[in-house]
């Protein structure tokens, strides 16, 4: 990035809208502001306004000498401004048309457009903010549900990486502690510091666990759980799919196979997600394109976090009942004892028999004996040992569907879900540096336990200072730098 390299972009949204922003940032933001915006007397005013004010005036395109929107600007001196340069700011009406021109009179006016996440990179570089707080800004963005929200606000006002350099000077402390002693042995005494150490990293490595610990639920919360919706015709799937949605997605009718290709939908359960597939209903059919739909159904279970089985509570188990439970193996599920509002032939008892007697394999592939066994030990607690839940429900009638919701909410989650006070972890990169962490300070302990002399003790320390220097920026090349930033929207 060279210091004279001024940047400009669509801050807005690409679509009709009441308000849109053109950002211009770098060392000639207030030049090229001044040359396309003027006030409504027709005077140059932005290059010598005052920073964060607001002005009134016009977008001008000077090539062709003619006003392209009415408009307001505002000049943001650096370093108080998104990128710690000078910023400039045109809101201007939100047409598509209108922010394009606005954009390509800034570009005349000696811009160049802006890379994605251009600005957020500036920002980072600039020493506006750490790496995790610029990565939290997309995870803001696209942020799905209150929870996912609300860990990428703390992220992004900078609790993790106060707790991530709070952990760093502990781990530095103690290896400023080992370099003076050896340097300088007679003020600094390493007599019993294995002991002492040792103490000092059960409380880090306690800190990282914990944060660690939370990187499951913080990718739910950001991705989304991944849900297929299983069984045989006409049980209620597609039913269910559209009371989740609230509206008609899926098409239901009397007719057995209607839903013959899978459905997708992003939904919202609450205040979390789910990335739910309603399949084609499973039973042995000679349709050709009936079959495809059945197959794909597996290889989307194959992949599911929840299996959402429904099953219809007025009809026999069967065949193909049976089938479904033997492919399904040690995913979670919950059990949806649909159409409650009719006469029941099937009973919770009957599902948990229905589990206990599968043979655990299916026409696919072979499932883990680990879970057979669970299958073969669950004679008393189903909830606990094997992970699959029973909801009665009737879908026609709405009921059950808070059951389900707080269902699903139990058995992904740990505890009670937070979206404001505690630290969650949402990034696979984040995760993996706190691993690599916790990982150098075990090391530590064994070359303790071994009896090993402190200078070992450093490497180590060294090595968990680094990893958690990763997560803020501190310890990172500029490929990484490139990759995280060219993820990133225009005009970000």
């Amino acid at each position: 990035m060279e210091r004279g390299d001024t940047i400009a972009a669509i801050a807005t949204g690409m679509t009709d809208s009441g308000i849109g922003i053109v950002r211009i940032s770098g060392r000639e933001a207030a030049a090229v502001g001044d040359r396309l915006f003027r006030s409504p007397s027709g005077k140059r005013i932005l290059d010598r306004a005052e920073s964060h004010r607001m002005y009134y005036g016009f977008v001008v395109d000077l090539e062709k000498d003619f006003v392209i929107d009415e408009a307001m600007a505002v000049l943001m001196k650096e370093p108080r401004s998104f990128t710690g340069e000078d910023t400039v700011e045109i809101q201007c009406h939100g047409g598509v048309l209108v922010m394009r021109k606005v954009l390509e009179a800034a570009l005349q006016c000696g811009a160049r457009m802006a890379e994605p996440g251009e600005f957020t990179k500036r920002a980072f570089l600039n020493g506006r903010m750490d790496l995790s707080r610029a990565e939290a800004v997309m995870d803001v963005i696209g942020a799905q549900n209150e929870y996912a929200l609300g860990a990428s606000v703390g992220q992004l006002k900078g609790k993790l990486s106060g707790e991530v350099k709070r952990l760093r000077e502990e781990i530095l402390y103690e290896v400023a502690f080992i370099e003076s002693a050896i340097d300088d042995p007679e003020h600094f005494d390493l007599e019993g510091y294995g002991e002492k150490l040792s103490e000092k990293l059960d409380q880090v490595m306690g800190d990282l666990r914990k944060l660690i610990d939370t990187a499951d639920d913080g990718r739910l919360m950001k991705e989304g759980i991944r849900t297929v919706i299983v069984g045989k015709p006409n049980v209620g799937k597609s039913s269910f799919l559209n009371r989740l949605l609230g509206e008609e997605r899926a098409i239901v009718t009397d007719v057995a196979g209607t839903t013959r290709d899978v459905l997708q939908e992003t939904l919202r359960l609450g205040d979390i997600s789910l990335n739910v597939v309603d399949t084609a209903g499973i039973r042995e059919t000679e349709d050709t394109v009936e079959k495809i739909g059945v197959k794909k159904a597996y290889e989307y279970a194959r992949e599911a976090e929840l299996i959402v089985y429904v099953a219809d509570a007025s009809m026999e188990l069967d065949e193909n009942d049976r089938e479904i439970v033997s492919f399904i193996g040690d995913k979670n599920v919950i059990v949806l004892l649909n159409k409650s509002d009719l006469a029941n032939v099937v009973t919770e008892e009957d599902i948990k028999e229905l589990f206990r007697n599968s043979e655990n394999t299916s026409n696919e592939e072979s499932l883990n004996v680990e879970y057979r066994n669970k299958l073969a030990a669950s004679m008393e607690d189903d909830r606990e040992k094997i992970g699959f839940h029973i909801v009665r429900t009737s879908v026609l009638e709405g009921e059950g569907m808070e059951a389900f919701e707080r269902t699903v909410k139990e058995m992904f989650f740990h505890g009670e879900i937070t979206s404001s006070n505690e630290i969650v972890i949402t990034n696979l990169r984040h995760k993996e540096a706190l691993e690599e962490a916790y990982g150098s300070l075990e090391m530590v302990e064994k070359s303790i336990e071994d009896g090993l002399s402190e200078d070992f003790y450093s490497i180590d320390l060294m090595n968990a200072y680094a990893s958690l220097g990763r997560i803020i920026g501190e310890e990172v090349d500029d490929d990484l730098v490139e990759e995280i930033f060219s993820k990133f929207c225009m005009g970000k």
